[in-house]
């Protein structure tokens, strides 16, 4: 399906994009400019990481697991700014960070790719109660992506 060929390149092009500025960026900034979170670049990559890992899972158990679902909340309520305290992505190795978000990022970009595509209206709850098919999910992933991507170049130009 062309959706999901199309959602997985345009992943890959904003990472590629992302990594090229996160090689070069002046590693003085990225675990000193915060975004409106309060977020340095170091967190705001690590939280690009798990958001990868969490939406890699929930893409998986959708296609195998009876809908609707409801998984451990993660992106809402602050839970994501926990992860990102407990991981301490502020003081993570600059190169081995940057490397995690590029395959974490690939491989989520590979498992949506290859979806069944029968699976595409099946569902999660989220802790907002909110269902959402694995569609929408997929769908919605650049769109997060893109907006930790402007923020982290957004204060790198700062």
């Amino acid at each position: 399906m062309e959706l999901l060929e199309n959602v997985s390149n345009d992943i890959r092009k904003l990472l590629g994009k992302l990594d090229i500025i996160l090689k070069n960026v002046d590693i003085n900034k990225v675990a000193t400019k915060t975004n409106s979170q309060n977020r340095t670049i170091r967190q705001i990559v690590g939280h690009l990481c798990d958001s990868a890992s969490n939406n890699t899972h929930r893409i998986i158990h959708l296609q195998y697991q009876k809908s609707p679902l409801i998984f451990p909340d993660y992106a809402n309520l602050g839970v994501n700014d926990i992860w990102i305290k407990i991981q301490n992505y502020n003081n993570y190795e600059w190169d081995d960070l940057i490397h995690l978000l590029k395959y974490t990022t690939l491989h989520v970009a590979h498992v949506i790719q290859n979806v069944d595509r029968s699976k595409l209206q099946h569902q999660w709850i989220s802790a907002l109660n909110e269902r959402i098919t694995l569609e929408e999910m997929i769908v919605d992933y650049p769109r997060h992506f893109k907006l930790h991507y402007d923020e982290i170049v957004d204060l790198i130009a700062q």
